[in-house]
């Protein structure tokens, strides 16, 4: 049940970044499609954080905020948006790592500088 009700936000996620990239087209900074997206987002009626801190630990000894999640959607979706002429590995690894230094199972990585935002649109998961 967790899985579909997942995958249900997963399909408006694609729906609204699809929708952003049509209005605002390939070429601005990343910061301006994760405030439209956030937009977009919340107008649909799920609850998006932006922002979020992730904490590190080590040894089992918190080192504090080492990274940021571009967008909490729902508390349970990552959302990490990029604006990059080709997403590379690194690119995926930081997601994963985001999903499991916060324990979440699904994240979608967007890289709105594409001619076709299908090209650029990537669903990662965790023990999903």
């Amino acid at each position: 049940m967790v899985n579909q009700k997942l995958n249900l936000i997963g399909s408006v996620i694609l729906d609204a970044a699809i929708n952003v990239h049509r209005e605002l087209g390939p070429g601005l900074l990343e910061s301006a499609y994760q405030i439209a997206l956030k937009k977009e987002l919340e107008t649909r009626g799920l609850y998006v954080r932006e922002r979020v801190p992730v904490e590190l630990t080590y040894k089992e000894e918190s080192l504090g905020k080492a990274y940021e999640i571009d967008l909490l959607v729902e508390n349970e979706i990552i959302i990490e948006n990029k604006s990059v002429e080709t997403l590379n590995p690194i690119h995926t690894a930081q997601v994963i790592t985001y999903l499991k230094l916060y324990n979440k199972k699904l994240g979608y990585l967007i890289n709105f500088n594409v001619p076709l935002l299908k090209s650029g649109f990537r669903r990662i998961v965790n023990d999903f």
